[in-house]
């Protein structure tokens, strides 16, 4: 789970509620990595802003993008191994790396930004899920 504060949460809202509940116009115009946090400024894909001041700007721990990473199976492909004693094979997910140092330097570009459209997508996800259930709540 992402942490999301009450703030975020109510901006999150804004933004869905501006986009007309369209998910797939939300878009990251930016990002930025550092050691403690991800942080993605979205905005709507058809009211693009002429700065990055007017965007909505969301900070994501690295261990919450580590989490989304492993979850995601991003940092891992299917493959096959050999038992080290027993001599067969088996498939297995093999680990390229850890996942944040996959992110930073295996990842290509392309595979970077689907990795930051992941972590959109699981905060959306979780935003939409906690407000249902709160919703359904006695």
């Amino acid at each position: 789970m992402i942490k999301i504060s009450q703030k975020l949460k109510s901006q999150l809202w804004w933004l869905i509620i501006s986009v007309d509940y369209d998910y797939s116009r939300i878009t990251i115009a930016e990002h930025d990595i550092t050691d403690e946090v991800l942080t993605l400024w979205l905005e709507d894909k058809q009211d693009f802003k002429n700065s990055i001041d007017e965007c909505l700007q969301v900070d994501i721990r690295i261990r919450d993008l580590a989490r989304i990473i492993k979850a995601e199976n991003l940092n891992s492909y299917e493959g096959t191994k050999l038992h080290p004693t027993k001599n067969f094979a088996y498939k297995a997910r093999i680990e390229i790396n850890t996942p944040l140092q996959w992110y930073k330097e295996d990842a290509s570009s392309p595979e970077q930004q689907w990795t930051r459209e992941a972590v959109l997508k699981a905060l959306l996800t979780q935003l939409v899920e906690e407000g249902a259930a709160s919703d359904y709540a006695y």
